[in-house]
């Protein structure tokens, strides 16, 4: 079945969807990095902002907030981030978080869930419907291959949590279409444009909320050689596995001089 493809119980809406104050939390994915684009709040645009415009010309007193903030672990996330989502009041809430908790080395995650339904429970106390994220099946790049395990447990500790708080799951992991290195930047962690597009597309399915937002199809992979692929590789380490290594043992992260590109729920303009 295609990503596409009608799943039963799925009936289609045609009323307008009923969300005023959308606001998203969460790390470097929430915030857009990989899909850059100057005139956007903080340089990026990303699948939570792609949402909010659709979602925005559905309605006419939409506001979005998008608080994420780039190399989060969830801890701060919960800390930082959940307290001050809930002050702006929202009737929608996505929150992806954990992903860097686990593909650290010794990540646990069941600790980590415990902390995901810390929030889930505060995001959820005053009514808002609140969307989760599993994580992505990794099988596809070698890189990460090895956590596809990992990842697996703590995606049914989240569904087990989406259950218990009623949560809508945006399926990242059933989202065959972006298992692709072409839906991916350069450093092979972050998605692109395109993936941040299909990943739009889920989640409004997910809402079950109609849009025009069409499947966008990547470029065809170059013919190389295997000297070519692995000299390709050097360089994708000396540019990013290097430096994510280095951070780590500095106990560094890329957002520690960033704050949230949006931290006010306003309407949407220019698009």
């Amino acid at each position: 079945m295609s990503d596409d493809a009608v799943r039963s119980p799925f009936v289609a809406n045609e009323q307008p969807h009923p969300w005023r104050r959308f606001v998203a939390i969460g790390d470097s994915f929430t915030e857009g990095i990989g899909d850059p684009e100057p005139g956007s709040p903080g340089g990026h645009r990303g699948w939570a902002d792609r949402v909010a415009e659709v979602l925005s010309r559905q309605v006419a007193d939409f506001a979005y907030a998008n608080l994420a903030v780039r190399g989060r672990l969830i801890g701060r996330i919960v800390d930082e981030q959940v307290e001050p989502a809930m002050a702006l009041k929202p009737d929608l809430v996505t929150f992806c978080a954990g992903g860097n908790d686990v593909i650290r080395p010794g990540g646990d995650p069941d600790d980590v869930a415990a902390l995901f339904e810390s929030a889930v429970e505060r995001l959820s106390s005053e009514g808002a419907t609140v969307v989760i994220f599993t994580g992505i099946d990794t099988r596809f790049t070698p890189v990460f291959r090895p956590l596809r395990g990992r990842i697996a447990i703590y995606n049914e500790n989240l569904r087990a949590i989406a259950d218990r708080y009623d949560c809508i799951v945006a399926d990242q992991w059933a989202l065959k279409s972006i298992q692709d290195m072409r839906f991916f930047d350069d450093d092979r962690l972050h998605m692109n444009p395109l993936g941040h597009h299909e990943v739009a597309r889920m989640v409004l399915r997910a809402l079950n909320v109609p849009n025009d937002l069409q499947p966008m199809k990547p470029d065809p992979l170059p013919t190389s050689t295997w000297r070519e692929a692995r000299a390709h590789d050097l360089v994708w380490a000396r540019t990013h596995l290097v430096p994510w290594v280095l951070r780590r043992l500095r106990h560094q992260s890329s957002g520690d001089n960033v704050t949230a590109k949006r931290p006010e729920a306003s309407p949407l303009r220019g698009r």
